[in-house]
């Protein structure tokens, strides 16, 4: 039997526990359903200090402190309710020590979403790979730098280290957790169960650029502003620096330092953004959704769009244009 330790972190998204807790329960009844034992002990760990009465109850599960939990097979961390990732972290310091004695003592540390916060503030994921939500990923890119971030992936595994992408990815990690433990019959069970495709590996169409302007450079702010207002009829993006008092270098360095990335790639963000919307909204063709967002040779817009989305835009349209793709005609 496995022994599983489910965090109850504070601040912890409902939804991602109870995903788990609905996974491992019905492989486990499943097991029951054919006389054989479960295959998974489930143990919900609180917080060693007061306030453990502010937390969520889920009922008929074991529930214990930090201190007298079962040493874990498997520890698992939901996703964190979306905020402030800063006092996530901070709130739940305690957990810090205890899942690095976990993981030094042999056991295997897995996050589910934005829980892979908590994750690298143990330092366990520095040099391994690393996913979490999309929305996410800057600012764990900036929190982590140290961290292998593969924002595309729907799960990574790494020294017995594993991270799942966002939302419904937790399914992907929980699947493969379910296969090593119990073989792929009953993973592929889970997966029909739970009506999740098994061969999805990438949530990069799932993404959204939405820009941070919280940081204290008005300078970048103000750049910002216009590539987000002109994009369309830029050339370049020199075009937007016209006027700012900083020579380029500094300025491509002030801006990757405020934003997360450089100057070249927040505009193709914008731009493809922009496709994604009228995809999503209009039936306009893929010639004249591409002259729209400011590109105007139609080999470069796919190949951008198709790396920063993972799909091209006539099969990301099918798959978001809903009710419409029906009186939408598909370019081949």
């Amino acid at each position: 039997m496995t022994n599983l330790a489910l965090l109850l972190t504070y601040n912890h998204r409902l939804i991602s526990t109870a995903a788990i807790l609905d996974v491992f329960e019905s492989v486990n009844s499943m097991y029951a359903a054919s006389q054989q034992p479960p295959c998974f002990n489930l143990q919900l760990v609180l917080p060693d200090q007061e306030g453990v009465d502010l937390l969520p109850h889920y009922g008929r599960h074991v529930t214990v402190a930090l201190k007298d939990a079962v040493q874990p097979d498997i520890v698992l961390i939901p996703a964190f309710i979306s905020g402030d990732v800063d006092t996530a972290i901070t709130a739940n310091h305690i957990f810090l020590p205890w899942i690095r004695q976990q993981h030094h003592a042999g056991a295997e540390i897995a996050s589910f979403c934005t829980g892979a916060f908590l994750l690298a503030a143990t330092g366990l994921l520095n040099g391994k790979p690393a996913t979490t939500h999309m929305n996410a990923c800057s600012a764990f890119a900036g929190h982590f730098p140290e961290v292998l971030l593969q924002p595309d992936k729907v799960l990574t595994a790494a020294a017995g280290i594993y991270t799942s992408g966002g939302a419904t990815s937790t399914f992907h990690l929980l699947l493969h957790l379910v296969e090593k433990c119990c073989g792929q019959d009953m993973a592929v069970r889970a997966a029909k169960l739970f009506a999740i495709d098994m061969d999805r590996d990438t949530q990069s169409y799932f993404g959204m650029f939405l820009p941070d302007r919280r940081h204290a450079d008005p300078l970048i702010t103000e750049v910002q502003q216009r590539m987000e207002a002109s994009f369309r009829e830029a050339r370049n993006v020199e075009s937007f620096m016209e006027n700012i008092p900083a020579s380029r270098r500094n300025f491509v360095r002030r801006f990757k330092q405020a934003t997360g990335i450089t100057p070249i790639e927040y505009l193709q963000k914008t731009r493809i953004e922009a496709a994604k919307k009228m995809l999503e909204q209009t039936g306009n063709s893929i010639l004249s959704v591409m002259l729209d967002c400011g590109y105007n040779d139609i080999k470069a817009f796919r190949k951008v769009f198709r790396k920063e989305v993972g799909l091209t835009p006539t099969e990301y349209r099918v798959k978001f244009a809903g009710s419409r793709n029906t009186s939408l005609q598909v370019e081949m």
